[in-house]
């Protein structure tokens, strides 16, 4: 369509570049809404959840290259409880390393997520809700403070730019947070990153949905016994702070180019420690070896980085969380 090319071109891009195609297909996506004769309702969501994302890529932009932990957990917890301390005090000793920590914009364990980075390593999604209309005083008023009126695209953004989870406490909204990041990594559909589940001193909350999840899940076959990899219940907040920096100790990134999964890493890795990988995660190639890599065709991202590569069999995403603690054990 060359008027949709010459609309591209007037706000600067380029419709012969890739992003430029997909540019004009979401516009011709969207005009397409007319003939395919969609409500005003319809029409009206869609148009609300583009703005939305939109307007929260354009803010987490300017923070690319930080590492980013997001927080779940209750809006009830009350100031003087554990778990709130708990929030508070890993959030303080993840923004001490250098991370930035993304949460809910009220109260409880979100105003205590924001509360140890403080705002200015702090990012606030809110939810427009009658019950919860304003921010909590931390985050109030900053630019890293975004407004969602749909739970789809905020919890879009909550994985979307996270290196890392933190789930404390809290009720169904919370479980279902921390259920949408495990089916994402165990389906393949996110990348996999640390999931830690902490609580304040002398709590059982996870204790008593492990065994539950072992007693309801895990023991009628619903779960494969492998997937208690894709979460780590610390001991306290020092224990997850320890687990999240572990997980990137030598591993860095990952991605697919075609079949082939890429894994990114801090040092390039002995012939004896590939050799192990192959011997303990055969069962992960489809076919050919792990071998050592340099950047592959097609990869834009991290183009100095060592690597190592393998034709993935696209299942069993609990055995390559195995993998990644394997690679992150070598030398210690």
């Amino acid at each position: 369509m060359p008027a949709v090319n010459d609309l591209i071109r007037s706000v600067g891009g380029d419709p012969e570049t890739y992003d430029g195609r997909l540019v004009a297909q979401m516009i011709q996506t969207a005009l397409k809404l007319f003939p395919d004769g969609h409500d005003t309702g319809q029409i009206k969501l869609i148009t609300t959840a583009l703005k939305e994302m939109r307007h929260a890529y354009r803010v987490f932009n300017k923070y690319r290259g930080i590492p980013k932990i997001t927080i779940f957990g209750s809006a009830r917890t009350p100031p003087l409880h554990p778990d709130y301390i708990a929030a508070r005090e890993f959030s303080k000793a993840m923004a001490a390393e250098k991370w930035m920590a993304i949460t809910g914009a009220g109260g409880g364990i979100m105003k205590a997520g924001h509360e140890g980075p403080q705002r200015e390593a702090s990012f606030g999604l809110s939810i427009r809700l009658p019950f919860e209309t304003t921010a909590n005083e931390v985050i109030e008023g900053d630019p890293k403070l975004i407004n969602f009126r749909y739970f789809f695209t905020r919890k879009l953004m909550f994985m979307t730019h996270a290196d890392a989870v933190a789930v404390f406490p809290g009720g169904f909204g919370t479980q279902d947070e921390l259920f949408e990041c495990l089916t994402l990594v165990q389906t393949g559909k996110s990348n996999i990153i640390p999931i830690v589940l902490v609580e304040g001193a002398g709590g059982e909350y996870w204790r008593h949905w492990h065994e539950n999840l072992l007693r309801s899940l895990q023991c009628c076959g619903w779960i494969s016994p492998e997937d208690t990899a894709f979460y780590h219940i610390a001991k306290d907040e020092q224990d997850a702070v320890e687990h999240v920096l572990k997980f990137y100790r030598i591993f860095h990134s990952s991605r697919y180019v075609g079949d082939t999964l890429v894994l990114r890493l801090q040092r390039s890795l002995a012939p004896a420690e590939i050799e192990l990988l192959n011997s303990k995660f055969a069962g992960l190639i489809k076919v050919g070896r792990i071998e050592a890599s340099g950047a592959l065709e097609g990869e834009r991202d991290h183009l100095d980085l060592p690597r190592i590569a393998f034709i993935h069999t696209r299942n069993q995403f609990a055995l390559v969380r195995r993998l990644i603690d394997q690679i992150n054990d070598f030398g210690l």
